[in-house]
């Protein structure tokens, strides 16, 4: 990080003091610490808002996959269904620092309404659809939005299988008719089956405005 010193503010103080008046060592070091500012570049802020974003979304992550794993543990899928109707975005939300920050989780074939991309979000899942339909890895990705104010940060989600398959994988073979009534009672607009292993789930979507990052800095 680049710093610099107000000199002309530094000038004046001195001045201030009077021609025949000593400044001391001490105060002349308080003062340029009073007058130093921060230059930041927009790489530096970049790069900090790609730090934070990740860190953001990976804590939701987790926080929201350790929620379910003990709902399913205490009433099933089934519970585990209503669970994640009334409680997925408020537990998604629970780590971000300020209300500013927008966190979410958003789908193309999605289960929650919600969940539905913006227009801006959606250029970024089709970019993440046609990675995962031609074997190309999907990196986290960051972009600018509202006249370069606001940080766009998104992370795709991969479909893991195993235990996820139960409620999101093949409604013939791998999800129960009695999860999948709970399915079509609470959403029954719902999308998100058919998955299989690797498959693009959807992708985190987090908005971080800018001064909020220079904060951090």
């Amino acid at each position: 990080m680049n710093n610099t010193y107000l000199t002309l503010g530094l000038f004046l103080f001195l001045i201030s003091c009077g021609p025949r008046e000593r400044v001391s060592k001490e105060v002349f070091d308080e003062v340029n610490k009073t007058m130093e500012v921060k230059r930041l570049s927009d790489a530096e802020i970049l790069q900090e808002a790609m730090i934070w974003g990740d860190s953001l979304t990976s804590e939701a992550q987790k926080n929201l996959i350790s929620s379910l794993q003990k709902a399913i543990e205490e009433g099933g899928f089934e519970h585990a269904i209503a669970f994640c109707k009334e409680n997925a975005s408020t537990i998604t939300a629970s780590k971000v620092p300020t209300e500013e920050i927008q966190l979410k989780r958003v789908a193309f074939k999605n289960r929650n309404p919600q969940n539905v991309p913006d227009s801006d979000e959606a250029l970024i899942l089709d970019a993440y659809s046609y990675n995962a339909e031609n074997g190309i890895e999907n990196k986290p990705n960051i972009q600018k939005v509202e006249n370069g104010e606001v940080f766009l940060y998104t992370k795709a989600i991969m479909f893991p299988g195993g235990v996820c398959s139960n409620c999101h994988g093949d409604p013939n073979t791998e999800i129960s008719s009695e999860v999948l009534k709970s399915i079509k009672e609470l959403y029954p607009a719902d999308q998100a089956t058919g998955f299989q292993q690797g498959d693009l789930r959807g992708m985190w979507s987090l908005k971080i405005p800018k001064k909020e990052v220079v904060k951090r800095l």
